[in-house]
């Protein structure tokens, strides 16, 4: 993949439900080697745009490509790349964190040894030592997002999408999830979160998506949404609460 290559391109995606649009038409490009912020009210159609990026939707029509590729003509390939940890990840209850993430580097293919050894840079630096050898089932919510995390990124996917990722986590946990995240993409990887914490958005993210009704109604750095329509001085919670309901307001 060339540096000019998207990280995730998506053209004219549509998906309906009982005959009404989640997904309308919806056109965006993310560079690879950033963080995307894509924000939206509850129901705008971001969760399920991001199903369909990962395969576990299929779109009405549209295209989506994954670091160039066609992610339906190249199912498999494309899922090769990707990450997703949903704002609720599932993850077995039975299995201690460590046989978690050998389980996952199994599904990879990923040689034994070197999932052991990415399996133990993870434990230690998600600060999961001391849970390490305990059951799934036992741990805080807190802690199962931080597996569930580590499970995701065992196979170093290029592309990384995380539905709320801080859910659940206090003050430390959250901190150290950033971390993680702002490490990974100084290392190159393309990361695209959702977040209704617009404070998280407007601190961490390179640029932002603000999507409603299925469309995507803005995209720019914090810097440049400020700069349009008398938004200059306000905080990224103003301007997207402006913004939905100007979108509202001439739907």
């Amino acid at each position: 993949m060339s540096d000019a290559t998207p990280a995730l391109e998506i053209t004219n995606l549509t998906k309906a439900f009982d005959g009404t649009h989640a997904v309308d038409g919806l056109s965006l490009k993310v560079r690879a080697g950033e963080l995307y912020a894509l924000l939206g009210p509850n129901g705008a159609g971001k969760t399920t745009s991001l199903r369909m990026v990962t395969g576990l939707l299929q779109p009405d029509s549209g295209e989506i490509k994954v670091c160039g590729i066609d992610a339906q003509l190249d199912a498999v390939k494309a899922k090769r790349l990707i990450a997703w940890v949903p704002d609720e990840p599932l993850i077995y209850d039975k299995l201690t964190p460590m046989e978690y993430l050998e389980f996952v580097a199994g599904l990879w293919g990923i040689d034994a040894d070197f999932a052991r050894y990415e399996a133990d840079k993870l434990i230690d630096t998600l600060e999961l030592g001391e849970k390490a050898h305990e059951r799934c089932q036992g741990l805080s919510k807190g802690m199962r997002q931080k597996v569930a995390l580590a499970g995701a990124l065992i196979h170093n996917p290029k592309l990384i999408i995380l539905d709320e990722p801080l859910t659940g986590l206090d003050a430390g946990a959250a901190k150290l999830v950033k971390e993680v995240l702002r490490a990974r993409v100084a290392g190159g990887v393309t990361i695209i979160m959702t977040t209704h914490i617009l404070e998280v958005a407007e601190r961490m993210a390179d640029r932002i998506g603000v999507i409603d009704h299925g469309r995507l109604i803005a995209q720019g750095t914090f810097d440049e949404l400020r700069a349009g329509d008398n938004n200059q001085g306000k905080s990224l919670e103003d301007i997207f609460l402006e913004l939905v309901e100007k979108e509202r307001a001439t739907a």
